[in-house]
């Protein structure tokens, strides 16, 4: 068993989560580097440091968040800290101008695929990675 305090951030591969993971690791935290694409969350870990390990978890993929709680307790055998951070602000394809997603997002106009896609990540993944990892930390 880790003797270390372990954390999970999910969405942790780039911006605020990529920093939380960074400061939980200069605390003394091995850090899991949550990222949808374990490419991106390996070269994210590499740069937390050598107490980070990435980890595949799409937090819209009960297949994927199950799978993350089976290798955390498998590898670490326990989990002390859990930080949903992954989350989104619009779907759609990467480069779109701001003002257009801006535009997009407005109630009025904005498509019910999109913010279902939102709510997925922004809602019902926190919820299901909550609950996945529950009984770790309950531990």
């Amino acid at each position: 068993m880790q003797d270390k305090p372990v954390a999970l951030v999910t969405g942790a591969n780039k911006g605020i989560g990529l920093q939380i993971a960074k400061d939980l690791t200069a605390h003394g935290f091995t850090v899991i580097v949550g990222s949808r694409s374990l490419e991106k969350g390996e070269t994210a870990a590499k740069s937390v440091g050598a107490d980070a390990r990435a980890l595949q978890l799409d937090v819209t993929n009960q297949d994927s968040i199950s799978a993350a709680a089976e290798r955390i307790r498998g590898e670490l055998g326990r989990l002390d800290v859990l930080v949903n951070n992954a989350g989104i602000s619009h779907q759609g394809q990467p480069g779109r101008p701001l003002e257009e997603i801006g535009k997009s997002g407005r109630p009025s106009v904005a498509s019910l695929e999109e913010v279902r896609a939102v709510f997925e990540t922004n809602v019902f993944g926190v919820i299901a990675v909550t609950q996945a990892m529950l009984p770790l930390l309950r531990e």
